[in-house]
């Protein structure tokens, strides 16, 4: 990199707009959508999607509730120009879609264009020729009236061939390409020509798209350039105003947002984002964005991890685990303070309750997405993240002391192998420091207890010490101080409990019970241990037997 980029590099102008009034405003409404994955999209694919795929793609936009899918560029490739044919052909067109097809401005192709869409109900054919300086300059060696001409020339020949096809109703979308880097005012005033070729009405409706072709300023200037533009086109009432950021400089989805404050009615881009370079805006971002606002997008995500597998089959391109809303990371916390926050939030929320949680700005089941991804262990978590999934996948809410003696363990456990712990080995790690295995080292074969004159309670009870049976016999004030007073000869003395948790497993009379125990030895250790069982007291006892056993 260059020690003075500037003598190499120079910024963008920007517009002179002091009275611009977007900043005040407030997106209250989605803007009409449209796809352009099967054509903008797909010629950025190394490896374009082949009919097949295409048609998977097809469907999948059909079924996110997208009206308006650009497809193809008909007259490019007999590939896309087949995929016209066969979605007419085969009725495959919903009557409330339009087709779009996008063309240069060549007779020759502009024909071959029309003759893609021969039989179609709803058609939207997109004109475009680039119109900024350095295209003008550069690629065509064109003065700016020939670039108008060519425009309205391109225009007139479309507007004849449609009144050449009334059975198809047609739509016309013109595009400046390179609009984000064109003069302002020649922006305007070739649009103008096309427009009064078109004479656009209810009949002859019009779109006029404002592309960022090319990123080479900051949202803000972009959306200057849409106001600018709605003030001064003089057809702005009978036109929608459309615009098409790409996202070279990684602002895509907020200059369409800053677009759509400006002006624009309508925004085409890509799910996630696929596109030329760096990609067209990504819609999925644009419409969940809206949809965390409590805005309805008119878009149907609600089956995220779908759309994300369709469109990774389609375009054979991964996405990314952290993209916003659809990442496989996106709504997961690793972060102990995080995923305590998350936990509490949880632990208030209440059915009916509006979305107020910490660091989820949407409920991930709206989408499709489980609770299971939002809290991950591994070495940087705390004791929140595995109490939650314990509690979640288990049903056990641990008492806070446990939850720290027990995200000891697992920090221990992640530092060992440093990867982190899937949920399997979180279970087992806990069934096998709290004692809920099979055969624990010491086990409640049988017991019966009994009230004396003095009110105390005597216990018998038959033991398992590691292989060989036991019994034992204590009083006590209640069932676990007798225990532990007969547990003395065992141990040799009688474990101290220090702290006592119980809560059911379920709400129906027949649901299991769950005890949790914390006993100090002579030497001032402490151990945890877990009972659970369909009877309280033996769900007691034996998370009692298993903080009070003498090794880890």
């Amino acid at each position: 990199m260059l020690s003075h980029p500037e003598n190499k590099y120079r910024s963008y102008p920007p517009l002179s707009l002091p009275d611009r009034s977007w900043p005040e405003r407030q997106i209250t409404c989605a803007p009409r959508w449209l796809s352009t994955d099967l054509r903008d999209g797909n010629q950025a694919l190394a490896e374009p999607m082949d009919g097949k795929r295409k048609r998977l793609f097809w469907d999948l936009l059909l079924k996110c509730g997208f009206k308006e899918i650009e497809v193809a560029f008909p007259s490019a490739s007999q590939t896309d120009f087949n995929f016209v044919r066969q979605l007419i052909e085969e009725k495959a067109i919903p009557d409330d879609v339009t087709l779009q097809v996008l063309t240069q401005a060549r007779e020759d192709l502009i024909l071959r264009t029309f003759e893609s869409l021969r039989g179609a109900k709803r058609a939207t054919l997109h004109l475009y020729n680039a119109t900024a300086p350095l295209f003008r300059r550069l690629v065509f060696g064109m003065e700016k009236q020939e670039v108008v001409a060519l425009a309205v020339k391109a225009t007139a020949l479309i507007r004849q061939q449609c009144e050449l096809h009334p059975q198809t109703f047609w739509q016309y979308e013109y595009s400046p390409e390179t609009f984000c880097f064109t003069e302002p005012a020649f922006a305007l005033e070739i649009c103008e020509a096309v427009a009064d070729v078109w004479e656009p009405c209810a009949a002859r409706p019009m779109i006029v798209n404002l592309p960022a072709t090319v990123e080479v300023s900051t949202p803000n200037v972009y959306a200057d350039q849409i106001e600018y533009f709605c003030r001064h086109f003089t057809r702005r009432n009978e036109v929608c105003i459309s615009v098409h950021p790409h996202n070279d400089r990684g602002t895509g989805v907020a200059c369409a947002e800053l677009a759509i404050m400006a002006g624009a009615d309508r925004v085409e881009g890509c799910l996630f984002g696929n596109g030329e370079r760096t990609g067209n805006v990504c819609l999925v971002t644009l419409a969940m964005n809206m949809y965390s606002q409590g805005i309805s997008p008119g878009l149907a995500f609600h089956d995220m991890p779908k759309v994300v597998e369709v469109v990774e089959s389609c375009n054979q391109l991964p996405v990314h685990p952290r993209h916003p809303w659809a990442g496989s990371l996106a709504y997961t916390a690793f972060s102990g303070s995080h995923q305590d926050a998350i936990k509490k939030g949880f632990d208030a929320r209440k059915a009916g309750d509006r979305w107020e949680m910490p660091y989820l700005p949407v409920d991930p089941q709206d989408i499709g997405c489980s609770y299971e991804a939002v809290i991950r262990v591994n070495s940087q978590s705390g004791k929140s993240g595995s109490a939650w999934l314990i509690e979640q996948n288990h049903g056990l809410t641990l008492p806070r002391a446990l939850q720290q003696d027990f995200s000891q363990h697992v920090q221990q456990e992640t530092d060992s192998h440093g990867r982190e712990m899937t949920l399997n080995a979180l279970w087992q790690l806990f069934r096998t420091r709290y004692g809920l295995v099979p055969q624990p080292p010491l086990a409640l074969l049988d017991y019966k207890s009994e009230s004396q004159q003095n009110g105390q309670i005597k216990l018998e009870a038959t033991l398992a010490v590691r292989g060989e049976t036991r019994k034992i016999a204590g009083y006590g004030n209640g069932l676990l101080s007798a225990a532990a007073s007969g547990l003395a000869r065992l141990l040799g003395q009688p474990p101290v409990i220090k702290d006592y948790h119980e809560h059911t497993l379920g709400e129906r009379s027949d649901s299991r019970s769950v005890a949790y125990i914390r006993c100090q030895s002579a030497d001032g250790v402490t151990r945890w241990g877990v009972g659970i069982d369909s009877d309280v007291s033996r769900a007691s006892l034996q998370a009692l037997l298993n903080a009070a056993r003498q090794e880890d």
